[in-house]
């Protein structure tokens, strides 16, 4: 079976310490990894460095940071001394993320996704060896200078995020895993056979890439409540983040779907867009309801051949004790 780790919430929570909480409770119930996303709210640096300090077992990382804020040497200076604080329980997270957040929020073009992608995995990995980073990349052309600290005495894994066949690709051939989101299952069989590619073109092992997939959970005695918030979750990511998540459904077969939500959503009309999601779409895409249901949902994910890890993410509109008693619901120590 996939391990079972948290995807900390992506909507904004109370304080640091209330996402550090929640990492807490994820280690006391023994789950493998706290991923946490980094959108326009607290940064992932800093709130990583608290997880950290706070708890001894479970692994963390960003899933994701993006390519584009942050220098390549930068990221890697990072990933380095947020592994020294982690006592070695680091896993980095990288993606190009998405134009909407890229150039509305920070400003910049988002220019050669993928190709700006390969080259900050390999410059991390020459800076966090410790090597003088002498690279002559389409992109960056770097030169003269080293860690002037040690390099982590463990090695950081880096993984890539990807919607599409390319950029799973790119993961599979150049990166230490692939973290996916918002696929159904047949959806994500489709990617892993070009991850596989990926792995074949770079002569990878199989086992030296690691698949997590974020899936929205929501398991609470009122089901009909969990489930109409995922939908929200899914209504806002469909119609508002961009073209990304629209085309990503397009491709697994609910392109009627995905322009209908958007559709709704653009014109403001936000019941519409809900109710375009049929329960079948839902179920597809997450695993929602009440405990035992969303649970039964859930075994879905985790049977898929070439998945290692299921990360549990919260609707946008969840509240604490709601995210809470998912995480309890989901647990890996009651499974």
């Amino acid at each position: 079976m996939p391990d079972r780790s948290l995807h900390l919430p992506v909507a904004a929570q109370p304080s640091v310490e209330s996402l550090t909480a929640l990492a807490q409770l994820g280690e006391d119930h023994g789950y493998e990894y706290a991923w946490l996303p980094e959108t326009w709210g607290r940064d992932a640096v800093t709130v990583l460095t608290d997880i950290a300090r706070e708890t001894d077992e479970i692994g963390l990382g960003p899933s994701i940071v993006n390519v584009y804020s942050r220098s390549p040497a930068l990221l890697g200076q990072t990933a380095t001394t947020l592994q020294e604080v982690a006592d070695g329980r680091l896993r980095m997270g990288i993606a190009p993320s998405g134009p909407a957040v890229v150039e509305g929020w920070h400003g910049v073009d988002f220019d050669r996704p993928l190709r700006r992608t390969r080259e900050y995995l390999e410059i991390m990995r020459t800076v966090m060896s410790g090597e003088t980073l002498n690279y002559d990349g389409d992109i960056f052309s770097l030169a003269g200078f080293r860690l002037r600290c040690d390099p982590p005495e463990e090695s950081v894994p880096i993984d890539a995020a990807g919607m599409g066949p390319k950029s799973v690709e790119l993961a599979g051939r150049f990166a230490d895993g692939w973290h996916a989101t918002v696929f159904t299952p047949e959806g994500l069989e489709e990617r892993l056979d070009d991850l596989r590619r990926g792995m074949e073109l770079g002569d990878r092992d199989p086992d030296d890439v690691r698949v997590t997939l974020s899936m929205t959970g929501c398991a609470l005695e009122d089901g009909d409540r969990a489930r109409e918030l995922a939908r929200q979750h899914l209504a806002f990511y469909v119609g508002a983040m961009g073209t990304y998540y629209r085309e990503s459904l397009s491709r697994q077969g609910y392109e009627d779907e995905a322009h209908e939500i958007a559709a709704a959503w653009a014109s403001g009309d936000q019941e519409a867009a809900l109710a375009a999601i049929p329960d079948d779409l839902l179920d597809a895409l997450g695993a929602a309801g009440t405990p035992e249901r969303a649970r039964e949902e859930l075994r879905k994910f985790e049977a898929i051949e070439g998945v290692d890890d299921v990360a549990i993410g919260f609707p946008r509109g969840a509240s604490r004790e709601e995210i809470e008693s998912t995480i309890e619901a989901f647990a890996p120590d009651e499974a």
